[in-house]
């Protein structure tokens, strides 16, 4: 029962951050390799406030989300010049030197040793503990996020990005800016990735930095790209996809010494297949480009 709820919590944390490149990647039609960077960053700030500062959860996801927001703006600032492959190189470069900051920073991230002990969230004076009660959590906050996720799809600033998308010089001519929009789709974005980090570090009590590699940023693109972007149904399809399939490999009753690799083959083949027959994923809007 324990794996099941294990399954449960790692849904509702990547759920919030498929969702959140979905603000950049579905809607803005820009493939960012950033994600798991702010991820890290809000792990991070997280662990390092709660370990540090006579901080509460609360507080310390507030000084989380805000680092991540601002150092998102400036980026913006570089990297929203560019568009097609020469943003995601740019994004890539800025995952790599996160990455490589985590990494190599021992005196204050723990180098590859990463954090320990990370205290567990406490909320109104409860200290949650248990899975149980951490479940709730997370299903509470990815819930309250999709909620607010869905309503930026509605509101005029998603109808503004999604034109920037579709036609810049269109969008400008309806006197919408690509820049301005884009920008905030950006940073919302880290935002909410950086909140996925604190669940994230509050959960697991231990942090490194493979857990923000580039493999991960990869990962959370693979679920919006395998699931569909451009709406709230196909970031979830992708995530349930994604992280039920694997583990549902692992029953198949596969020789020990081999099980790994040819639960990867299996898993690399249909999603080859799915692609190719489904190049805007499960339930998405816009085809891969």
């Amino acid at each position: 029962m324990t794996y099941v709820l294990h399954q449960l919590i790692m849904i509702s944390i990547y759920l919030i951050l498929v969702y959140a490149t979905n603000l950049v990647t579905g809607l803005g039609g820009l493939m960012t390799m950033a994600q798991a960077a702010f991820y890290g960053m809000g792990a991070y700030t997280y662990a390092l406030v709660a370990l540090n500062m006579p901080a509460g959860f609360v507080e310390s996801c507030g000084l989380s989300m805000v680092i991540a927001g601002f150092v998102a703006w400036i980026l913006s600032k570089v990297v929203l010049r560019f568009r097609g492959e020469t943003f995601v190189l740019a994004t890539l470069a800025f995952q790599m030197i996160v990455f490589t900051i985590l990494d190599n920073w021992e005196s204050v991230t723990g180098g590859s040793y990463g954090l320990s002990e990370i205290p567990r969230p406490a909320l109104f004076g409860y200290e949650i503990t248990g899975i149980w009660g951490y479940l709730g959590l997370a299903v509470c906050m990815a819930a309250f996020i999709t909620g607010i996720v869905w309503v930026m799809y509605q509101s005029p600033f998603g109808l503004s990005v999604r034109a920037v998308r579709d036609n810049e010089r269109a969008a400008e001519s309806l006197r919408i800016s690509p820049q301005k929009q884009l920008s905030r789709a950006f940073v919302i974005s880290a935002v909410l990735a950086s909140f996925a980090g604190c669940l994230f570090a509050s959960y697991v009590t231990y942090i490194d930095p493979t857990s923000f590699s580039l493999t991960e940023s990869i990962f959370i693109l693979c679920i919006l790209l395998v699931g569909g972007s451009g709406n709230l149904i196909g970031p979830f399809l992708g995530v349930l996809f994604m992280i039920l399939f694997p583990e549902g490999l692992r029953f198949l009753g596969l020789p020990d010494e081999s099980a790994a690799n040819i639960r990867e083959i299996v898993y690399g083949t249909i999603l080859i297949i799915l692609m190719y027959y489904r190049p805007s994923g499960l339930k998405g809007i816009y085809s891969v480009k």
